[in-house]
């Protein structure tokens, strides 16, 4: 049975004392908080643990290689992969997404091959492909949105051709929220021998993934943002994949062995990517935060953020000072501003009844433009969040006025 109080008591971010308050916290989008059993992790390895991996011939360094490579089974099962061959560590999202780009689209890619995406991505996912653009003559071209900023698979199938290469989409909108239909672009993709890139920041962290299923090629998130550290990020790629690619990074660890006339033998998939010092503390981290989700279940929290979601939006609508920009997302996600006040004003007002949203074009500055607006506000839920909560955040909106947006800077 899913108890919220119970669960929030776990998380010092959630709890007031004397020189901390609690936060309203809705900007689950940005990053998560997290559990004391992650933070606890992290201070052991500091305080018990704090020896380099896969280098050192004495026990301790054994114990925590072990439970570094015992993570990357952990992830690889939580996802759905078939081989823990197939998770590379990263930084988080961004570096996933770059390295796919930089290793597999500028190796591959020529003039007139296209690379198809969407408006909506974050530019972590589309830049890199931009650069590869232009590097290499390819095209970019984007599949249709209606005006709410979805996509139908109609528009998807007139979009994937004989030149398409490459497809990068986000599993989930980390603005608007819908949850794209992966696996039938996917098979559409491979159909026309497109290889399929997925963002799946604003995903794993919600719901459950299989990646198998979904028939992916490749797939990128952060720990961050599923009540992880920050600084691990995983990229999952299919073997084949993985091995016909080089590394960006070259180093210590990646590499079999290489001599002074540069002949250079690198390491299987995953260990050529992964050269230097890992961020250990930061994916033993990871581990407990697998560990927690799991022990929810991800059918539980995704239940638990639909719930919130469908009080939150049905008191929302009910309000005349607001536009909605996506009332029927898939995800917990609700994007939003106030008529005829600066979406950064609202933001800071809210702050002051220590409400915390976002403000701004959360990195998908294409996308604005479809919605025809600057910015938006955005509140992202997740499962340690209250209906309590959410009624504050309603009596809060509901009595803003640009008068007293304009009292909290004098």
């Amino acid at each position: 049975m899913f108890n919220v109080k119970k669960i929030r008591e776990d998380f010092p971010m959630l709890k007031t004392t004397m020189e901390h308050q609690q936060l309203i916290y809705f900007d689950n989008a940005a990053t998560t908080f997290k559990p004391q059993s992650v933070i606890d992790e992290v201070v052991n390895y500091y305080e018990n643990e704090c020896v380099n991996i896969h280098r050192g011939d004495y026990e301790l360094s054994h114990t925590v290689s072990k439970k570094y490579d015992d993570t990357r089974k952990h992830v690889a099962n939580f996802i759905g992969a078939k081989s823990e061959k197939e998770i590379v560590f990263t930084s988080g999202a961004s570096e996933s997404l770059n390295l796919i780009a930089q290793s597999f689209g500028l190796n591959n890619l020529k003039k007139g091959d296209v690379i198809l995406t969407t408006e909506a991505e974050h530019a972590s996912s589309i830049l890199p492909w931009f650069n590869v653009a232009k590097k290499t003559g390819a095209v970019v071209e984007f599949i249709d949105m209606d005006n709410e900023g979805k996509m139908h698979l109609d528009d998807i199938k007139k979009s994937i051709h004989d030149k398409v290469k490459v497809v990068v989409v986000a599993h989930v909108s980390n603005v608007l929220g819908y949850v794209n239909p992966i696996k039938e672009i996917s098979r559409l993709a491979h159909e026309v021998g497109a290889i399929m890139v997925c963002d799946g920041a604003q995903s794993v962290a919600h719901m459950p993934i299989n990646v198998v299923d979904l028939d992916v090629d490749f797939f990128c998130f952060s720990a961050h943002k599923m009540l992880g550290p920050t600084g691990v990020g995983v990229l999952y790629g299919k073997y084949d994949k993985l091995n016909g690619m080089d590394p960006v990074l070259f180093g210590g660890g990646s590499n079999a062995r290489f001599n002074m006339c540069g002949d250079v033998v690198l390491k299987q998939a995953p260990d050529k990517f992964e050269s230097g010092t890992r961020n250990i503390e930061g994916i033993l981290g990871f581990n407990k935060a697998i560990e927690y989700l799991e022990s929810i279940g991800m059918d539980t929290v995704e239940k638990v953020e639909r719930e919130l979601y469908e009080y939150m939006m049905e008191k929302l609508k009910k309000m005349d000072n607001l536009i909605l920009y996506n009332p029927n997302a898939d995800t917990a996600i609700i994007a939003f501003n106030v008529k005829g006040i600066f979406a950064q004003d609202v933001a800071a007002y809210l702050s002051k009844f220590g409400i915390g949203v976002r403000a701004g074009n959360h990195c998908a500055k294409i996308l604005l433009e479809v919605l025809g607006t600057n910015e938006t506000l955005r509140a992202s839920l997740y499962f340690y969040n209250t209906k309590e909560e959410i009624d504050k955040f309603i009596e809060v909106l509901s009595d803003i006025t640009l008068e007293k947006t304009i009292d909290i800077y004098l």
